[in-house]
């Protein structure tokens, strides 16, 4: 199961690299290894370089990756990845092709202006709230959750609530044990509940 995650300019470290380690980690876990195959995709497959100078190199850029079974759609300084036809473009294709749709804190402002949530129940950063209510009025923007879920698109309030979303789908995808092993070996409380 492929498992791409968008990077840009300025994203969020913990939005990408948070469900990175998960999908990764699960992925060693399982008793089969390689369920999820997981990568970075960008723009092009130049270097990113996300918030606070920390530099990225992705696996691929738009034009040559392979098909897409659970998008990831990072936070950051989101406004001018809004402004960019051919990020809007790809994200729609993407949309149309891939099963499972999820963004991390203001991931949810891209996937808005693309048109792939119109009505949905969402959430974002919580210092984004206000934001996005507004850019998006006919959204349900819901606060103080962890995560949403409005059939296959998924988003996640701030930063480490990306993590409990991405434990969420590896619940989802391949079983509650593997999600609670991928929890124990990253050290990390799962807040398996969205409203935790």
């Amino acid at each position: 199961m492929n498992v791409g995650i968008y990077i840009y300019e300025q994203a969020e470290v913990l939005d990408f690299s948070g469900p990175f380690e998960v999908f990764s980690t699960a992925s060693r876990l399982y008793q089969r290894p390689g369920l999820f195959n997981v990568f970075l995709v960008a723009e092009t497959a130049a270097p990113v370089k996300a918030r606070a100078g920390y530099t990225v190199l992705p696996a691929y850029g738009f034009e040559k990756h392979p098909g897409i079974d659970v998008l990831v759609v990072a936070g950051g300084v989101h406004q001018g990845e809004m402004k960019k036809t051919e990020v809007m473009q790809w994200l729609k294709h993407q949309a149309q092709e891939t099963g499972l749709i999820a963004s991390v804190c203001t991931g949810v402002f891209l996937l808005a202006q693309a048109g792939i949530v119109t009505r949905q129940q969402v959430t974002t950063h919580h210092q984004d709230i206000s934001e996005l209510k507004s850019l998006f009025p006919a959204l349900e923007v819901v606060e103080n959750v962890r995560w949403t879920q409005s059939g296959n698109i998924l988003t996640s309030a701030g930063i480490a609530a990306g993590i409990d979303m991405s434990l969420h789908l590896v619940s989802e995808l391949a079983g509650s044990g593997l999600a609670e092993k991928t929890a124990d070996q990253m050290e990390f409380f799962w807040r398996k509940q969205n409203n935790e």
